[in-house]
């Protein structure tokens, strides 16, 4: 018996059903974990669901997991922090505060009785993945993408070389982020590779006066380190044409009209080819940033401009290279591409060879978000996203793996908006629909929430549940009135869970 115990609770051997579990054990525990197993055909028994990652993609799938079976649904929402929400919290830009409603349409969720967060629960750490698939009908992986591509170059590893999500969540005050020893005070130059909203988001927090962003939710931190800022010149970068960005028009016009900002494109780079044409034509979203680009390009220079953008396409970076003696970044530098039409009617960057230097104090690469492998599951390493089938993860050997879905960006990879999670929840929600007469269903009180709960108060696990978060979220608030801000957040994760509750009750 204590053998079992032993082999159930550690952590480098996880719980197998397997395993010659006593099941007229004492402990809460075992006796949760033998009734899940032995209760799955009762008559009363409910499907019980586990979405790992609590961001758009989470919530989302728990909304319609709900939708679809009713009151025959309980669904878990784990998440490795103690507050919910993902990139809505750490990834959206303070000085976007509209795009966070989507948080209320959230907490009506988390607060449906069917619902139950358990926030400060790692996955892979206070629990495996093969314990928790025990303990559900079905898993529901939605972690997101917590990593970031590599440029791939030399010199990625200088000081003053960060990821864009890195520099985003240190200013959106991220508790893993938030003590980045970032200093803006010597930094005047900065360049940032790659065409998306996050590269947009990044050069106008840091163009934008830091006392425009004081009534927002950024991070202290940031807000004093901006303040002391040199920043004068923000330089965006991509290796393909204007035609090929994917700013959304919203995102690019906004940045372009920025008081005292001076937009600068050079002219050769605005001239589309025919396959640019052909491009435009399919897409007006295309037209419209292409046209965005090209007014801003010719529009007269505002009076007091006493900072710069400067956007520079068919560029590759090819080296990161440092300031004489130091260790520090100093320059990138570039070759320039030509467009290459390809078959399938798009176009491809080639290198011409040609070579220019791009002063940089500082450099983001903004190349893309990735998610992290899961030990024992397919993985796409090099697209950085989980193996499915219509949201079905797939085993090695091509075949779906029985109650184990994948959603959001660990799905589908780092694209879309947040409303691209709906679309992309309802494909896996559909599949799960669709196997549900094969799913397990689980006797309440023998699974779920209540068998989760036992193994991790077993193992000194503090969780937070969706009434702790709110303490959080009110204690945040509060420090953020006292300075005229939304929200302070909490950068420590201690101090969180002290907000939380003052000591577990699970």
């Amino acid at each position: 018996m204590l053998q079992s115990l032993a082999r159930v609770l550690s952590k480098s051997k996880p719980y197998t059903p397997h395993l010659p579990i006593s099941c007229d054990a004492t402990l809460p525990f075992l006796r949760s974990v033998c009734s899940a197993i032995e209760n799955r055909t009762q008559n009363d028994a409910k499907y019980h669901f586990g979405v790992v990652g609590s961001g758009p993609a989470g919530f989302y799938t728990a909304s319609l997991l709900l939708k679809k079976f009713g009151d025959q649904a309980k669904v878990d929402i784990i998440d490795r922090l103690p507050t919910p929400f993902g990139l809505v919290r750490s990834g959206v830009a303070p000085d976007h505060q509209d795009t966070k409603n989507v948080i209320n349409q959230f907490t009506r969720i988390g607060q449906d009785d069917r619902v139950r967060f358990m926030g400060n629960v790692n996955v892979g750490q206070d629990i495996t993945l093969h314990e928790l698939r025990q303990f559900y009908s079905a898993v529901i992986l939605a972690y997101g993408a917590e990593s970031n591509r590599q440029l791939g170059v030399p010199g990625e590893d200088l000081r003053n070389v960060l990821s864009a999500r890195e520099f985003v969540w240190w200013f959106n005050g991220h508790p893993e982020y938030a003590k980045l020893p970032i200093d803006l005070s010597e930094v005047e130059e900065v360049t940032i590779l790659g065409l998306g909203n996050v590269a947009l988001d990044c050069a106008r927090i840091l163009l934008k006066p830091p006392q425009s962003l004081a009534s927002t939710d950024i991070a202290q931190h940031a807000l004093e380190a901006l303040k002391s800022s040199g920043v004068r010149k923000v330089h965006i970068v991509g290796r393909r044409g204007p035609v090929q960005a994917a700013f959304t028009g919203k995102e690019l016009r906004e940045i372009t009209k920025l008081e005292g900002v001076r937009v600068m494109i050079p002219n050769e780079q605005l001239k589309p080819t025919e396959v640019d044409m052909a491009e435009m034509k399919a897409s007006r979203i295309k037209k419209r940033v292409f046209d965005i680009l090209k007014g801003a390009a010719g529009a007269r220079t505002p009076e007091n401009t006493d900072r710069e953008l400067h956007l520079h396409f068919l560029r590759s970076p090819v080296e990161l290279l440092p300031r004489e003696s130091d260790t520090v970044v100093g320059s990138v530098k570039l070759e320039a591409n030509v467009l290459q039409a390809k078959g399938d009617g798009s176009q491809k960057a080639v290198g011409t060879g040609e070579h220019e230097i791009l002063p940089a104090d500082m450099v983001l690469s903004s190349i893309g978000y990735r998610s992290k492998p899961i030990e024992g599951i397919a993985f796409d390493a090099a697209r950085g996203v989980v193996i499915h089938r219509a949201g079905r993860v797939l085993q090695a050997d091509g075949h779906p793996d029985p109650g184990l879905y994948v959603v959001g960006w660990a799905k589908r990879g780092p694209t879309g908006i947040i409303g691209t999670n709906l679309v992309d929840a309802e494909e896996t929600t559909s599949s799960i629909v669709e196997d549900s007469p094969d799913l397990p269903k689980m006797k309440p009180g023998a699974a779920g929430h209540s068998t989760l709960s036992d193994a991790l108060h077993y193992r000194n696990v503090q969780v937070i549940s969706f009434s702790d978060w709110q303490r959080i979220d009110a204690a945040e608030v509060g420090q953020g009135q006292d300075i005229g801000k939304p929200r302070e957040k909490f950068v420590d994760i201690d101090k969180m869970l002290e907000a939380g509750k003052l000591a577990s009750t699970y």
